[in-house]
């Protein structure tokens, strides 16, 4: 009967303070001692068996509280989520007022507060515990497990004014700390604390050790999630970047193959220009090393473009690439040089309104420098084939070529037509090299051929109009170079006789505009009206000269007067002895004695008309003779 009554108390998990009911009922009813004795054994028995069941029930909870974390643990997705739910189960499972945790903060050598569970004070939220300082700074020096059932009166622990601040500000007076370890590594404490005075059992040690086990599980995990995560992000950037790299490679290697392809099957200058223009995107403008436009690529056909049509624009960001040596950006133009150096071959300039990528600035690059090479090569042949051109007609020009035969056969390989008429001109340039680089290139491009001597480039062209073909010369060399040359021109030229004598007119022609003071001017002896025929047709001139003038320039010679100079002055103002003297500075009287002393030499009748023409012809020829063209 007496183990019923325990029994039915331990079933309804009775507090321990009605165990000692039936006891006290029995002794109030006058039950005997062995009885009594018998009844305070069951009770023992019975109160053995509660404590353990609580045991065993706080043990459940424990591994169920355990069981909940490391579930947390396998699915973990917010690591502040985990550790929340730790401390706060450390707080329900030890019963305590507050539990939180603290992690250690490598820039400040302390550690934080990371999570609280029950805390009402800021201060206490707030509070860093310098390492060794406090409960919690030993168990994070230490990496040991630390309990005080009164921290205030404890003495084991450093303890500070900010620390102990803000545990009283809490009311904490118990406190349990363990640490967080991960190997030898302390990298947190949890704690559990209690506002009243109490000691900790070896159990609650024991089950908080557990909880900050899996606590550590949980930052380790979270560390290696992360880890992971910046590894999978650089991964993949990495990926995307050697996915760029690849496309970047191919879209490069795609560029060289098509203009590779181009040169092996002798494409030209706008080929290759046209590549660089399809690959890019957007119209292409090349550019000699001059400066001059040499060909427009626009695959889209939007334009005009106004900035590649501003010759300033286009000029300033080409200086700019030559002068970086690379690709350069100004407004929606992109230039590239090909060639090193401050003066590059070409220059190709690209209208493209959106950034160019690295990798298609070197495309750009390489289509100028793939354009330089054709223009070098083109200009290496034609300075092959100029040499060859300029050796024939130096052998027609000083006459090395002794027959009609053997012009026929140098001059077949050359394609120069003999059956055609021919005219001789002569440039005279000043030794400059871009018009000599021009006429070269002139006279392959009409079939024709061209020597440069000294300072001047003879041409053999097609042609039956020397003045027409001077002309002509004259008109596109100032537009092409941007400086004028004396030209003159002779022919139809009898081949290869005809050459030298032709020659020697045209260069006449020459000193004959230079002397005249029209240089830079085209013609030829046709248009030169006396002079031309003097010149044309080989008159005796200085026989002429002697003649008519001789004895007035031997007298001048002889006693150093003006009567020369005079007499032009004479004629030049119509005849007039007044203005001849305003011209001469002298009086009327002189210049009529000066006149006398010429009727004097030359003879009554020198102002008749014919002798007038004939002595206004011979000093106009007297200043070609001073001036060489006629010497010997």
């Amino acid at each position: 009967m007496n183990c019923e009554i325990f029994l039915e108390l331990l079933e309804r998990e009775a507090p321990a303070v009605e165990f000692e009911g039936p006891l006290l009922e029995a002794r109030a009813a006058g039950v005997p001692a062995a009885t009594l004795a018998e009844l305070e054994s069951t009770k023992l028995a019975a109160l053995r068996v509660r404590a353990l069941l609580e045991r065993r029930a706080r043990r459940e909870a424990e591994l169920a509280a355990l069981f909940d974390t490391a579930s947390d643990l396998a699915g973990l997705r917010d690591v502040d989520a985990v550790l929340q739910a730790i401390v706060h189960r450390a707080r329900r499972l030890l019963h305590s007022d507050i539990a939180y945790m603290t992690l250690p903060d490598p820039q400040s050598d302390d550690t934080y507060m990371r999570v609280t569970d029950g805390s009402g004070s800021q201060a206490f939220r707030a509070c860093r515990l310098p390492m060794g300082a406090g409960l919690g700074g030993l168990v994070a020096q230490t990496g040991m497990p630390y309990s005080t059932p009164d921290y205030f009166a404890d003495q084991r622990f450093h303890h500070t004014p900010e620390i102990d601040g803000a545990v009283q500000d809490e009311g904490i007076v118990a406190i349990l700390g363990v640490p967080m370890k991960l190997g030898e590594q302390v990298i947190g404490v949890l704690f559990a604390s209690h506002r009243d005075a109490r000691p900790y059992a070896p159990e609650e040690v024991a089950l908080l050790v557990s909880l900050a086990a899996h606590a550590t599980i949980a930052l380790d995990s979270a560390r290696l999630l992360t880890e992971t995560r910046t590894a999978l992000a650089e991964l993949s950037a990495a990926n995307e970047a050697m996915h760029a790299h690849y496309n970047t490679v191919e879209r490069a290697a795609q560029a060289h193959d098509r203009m590779t392809d181009l040169v092996v099957r002798g494409g030209g200058v706008d080929d290759v220009a046209a590549v660089a223009a399809d690959i890019l995107g957007g119209a292409l403008l090349v550019l000699d090393s001059d400066g001059r436009r040499i060909g427009v690529i626009d695959p889209s056909g939007s334009g005009p473009h106004e900035q590649l049509d501003d010759d300033h624009l286009v000029g300033e960001i080409a200086s700019t690439a030559a002068h970086l040596g690379r690709a350069a950006r100004m407004k929606e133009l992109w230039a590239a040089p090909g060639g090193a150096g401050a003066e590059p071959l070409c220059t190709l300039v690209l209208h493209h309104p959106d950034e160019l990528s690295p990798s298609d600035q070197r495309i750009l690059e390489r289509a100028a420098l793939v354009t330089a090479l054709l223009l070098l090569f083109r200009r290496s042949i034609a300075e092959a084939e100029g040499r060859v051109r300029g050796e024939l007609l130096d052998d027609l020009l000083s006459g090395r070529v002794p027959d009609r035969a053997a012009l026929r056969s140098r001059a077949g390989l050359l394609g120069i037509e003999l059956e055609q008429p021919h005219v001789l001109v002569v440039v005279d340039h000043g030794a400059h090299h871009r018009t000599t680089t021009w006429t070269a290139d002139y006279a392959i491009s009409r079939h024709g051929l061209a020597a440069t001597r000294g300072e001047q480039t003879v041409l053999l062209l097609p042609g039956a109009d020397p003045t027409a073909a001077a002309r002509h010369i004259a008109r596109e060399l100032t537009a092409a170079v941007g400086t004028a040359a004396t030209v003159a021109g002779s022919g139809p030229v009898e081949l290869p006789s005809g050459a030298p004598a032709a020659y020697r007119e045209a260069e006449r022609c020459v000193q004959v505009l230079h002397a005249l003071g029209k240089r830079g001017t085209a013609a030829s002896a046709d248009t030169l009206g006396f002079v031309g025929l003097l010149i044309g047709q080989g008159t005796d001139v200085i026989s002429f000269l002697n003649t008519t003038l001789g004895p007035v320039a031997d007298y001048d010679q002889r006693r150093g007067t003006p009567l020369m100079h005079t007499l032009e002055t004479y004629f030049a103002t119509g005849c007039s002895l007044s203005n001849s003297a305003k011209h001469l500075h002298i009086h009327v009287n002189t210049v009529t004695q000066r006149l006398e002393r010429i009727t004097g030499l030359l003879g009554e009748g020198w102002q008749n008309p014919d002798r007038a023409l004939e002595i206004q012809l011979a000093l106009r020829l007297h200043h070609l003779r001073e001036s060489a063209v006629f010497a010997g």
